[in-house]
């Protein structure tokens, strides 16, 4: 791989139709595209990650405006699988590196690292939890991915990805032609444009992100428990740590965390607005018209 080649994809254990509500809440143009069976795939349009060779020098100049490739996609799978019945993989890669991170609800991610010449540079651990939250085979899965941590100088950080999405595959994802690890980002997005059930993912305003947080909500995509005590308590819960989440991502000028921490605020704000009007709305419909 060389400098140009950074890139990322995000790949959501879900149909397009499920995942796009959500996915508008990242603030980020991307491309939705169909990605096997019950998957997706979101090419992000544009780089806001800092290219190889950068981060040094923006520690040593102060210029944040940038962060490296996998933090930023680390935020935005973390963001897309908080709240939500489904979980989200990031793929990254730049010149130095390659990776996924595995996001899911509430739960910490976890995530692999490989040297570009395919040397492990992760814990054997996360690809247990990788397995387990994914559901899985704990035997035939569990031994291609500890595969994947041992030293193999045939298999470079490229092949390691590929090993990964291949395991993947049993469990119906199937990337469409171009979408592949180690492809620069402008190569990535124009195989995604050139699919013909992309959609477009964009920013659309505060009043757009209401009402597709309200989408989400009717569509079930942040889960089966939207109304009653169990829903209200996940709500506030939500709202509980998507302040101090937002603050830290604006502090950090971290987009991928600031996303993660405002989707919290919306989806647990918007969850709490939900069980109000739709409780009040079932207990007006029992009591009957006030008198």
């Amino acid at each position: 791989m060389t400098a140009t080649s950074v890139g990322a994809l995000l790949l959501c254990r879900a149909d397009p139709e499920t995942v796009r509500p959500v996915a508008h809440l990242l603030r980020e143009r991307m491309l939705l595209v169909p990605a096997g069976d019950g998957w997706s795939a979101l090419v992000p349009e544009g780089k806001p990650w800092q290219p190889e060779g950068h981060e040094a020098g923006a520690a040593a100049t102060g210029d944040t405006g940038q962060e490296p490739v996998d933090r930023v996609v680390g935020g935005w799978a973390t963001a897309l699988a908080v709240g939500s019945a489904w979980p989200a993989v990031a793929l990254w890669w730049d010149g130095d590196r390659s990776g996924y991170i595995l996001a899911a609800g509430f739960r910490r991610p976890v995530g692999y690292v490989w040297l570009a010449d395919g040397t492990p540079a992760g814990e054997d651990e996360a690809m247990r939890s990788f397995a387990a939250r994914l559901g899985l085979d704990p035997v035939l899965d569990a031994q291609v991915l500890d595969t994947l941590t041992r030293p193999d100088p045939e298999a470079d950080a490229d092949a390691r990805l590929r090993g990964l999405l291949a395991v993947l595959a049993r469990t119906g994802l199937s990337l469409p032609p171009g979408l592949s690890p180690g492809e620069p980002a402008d190569r990535l997005r124009a195989s995604a444009g050139a699919h013909r059930e992309v959609r477009q993912i964009e920013w659309g305003g505060r009043r757009d992100a209401v009402r597709r947080e309200l989408d989400a909500l009717e569509s079930g995509s942040l889960g089966p428990w939207i109304l009653g005590p169990k829903a209200r308590a996940v709500a506030a819960a939500q709202v509980a740590a998507g302040l101090p989440l937002t603050l830290w991502g604006a502090r950090r000028r971290s987009g991928g965390w600031l996303a993660a921490g405002l989707i919290l605020l919306l989806q647990g704000g918007s969850a709490l607005a939900y069980n109000r009007f739709r409780g009040g709305a079932g207990r007006g419909a029992v009591n009957g018209p006030p008198r």
